[in-house]
């Protein structure tokens, strides 16, 4: 915990980004790195019955850490997709999914 899903990005790109993104991660989120998780998520997007090119998609799900904290934890992905793929005004969407800890399990016991 956190973890990151990474649709609408290359497998590649993903695994290229992971360390340092983590390594920016983690004092943001307070948590030690092996909590993190990095996820690719194949995927096809469609539109009107077609395939369809979508633009980067990141879901994290994580404990809540408050506003200040989403707000850059979500500058830091943005910024961090934007540079792998070469594209300063690439729209990249992040959404943040709370997740409660009484509702987390770790081998049979919650956080």
């Amino acid at each position: 915990m956190p973890h990151l899903r990474f649709r609408a990005v290359e497998f590649d790109n993903v695994k290229a980004m992971s360390t340092a993104l983590v390594d920016e991660l983690q004092p943001l989120m307070a948590c030690p790195r092996e909590d993190f998780t990095v996820e690719h998520v194949s995927t096809t997007f469609i539109f009107d019955g077609e395939v369809s090119d979508a633009y980067p998609f990141v879901e994290v799900l994580w404990f809540d850490r408050g506003q200040e904290v989403q707000d850059k934890v979500a500058e830091v992905i943005t910024r961090a997709v934007r540079e792998e793929l070469e594209d300063a005004e690439l729209d990249v969407a992040v959404i943040f999914t709370a997740l409660s800890p009484t509702a987390y399990y770790d081998n049979g016991r919650h956080y």
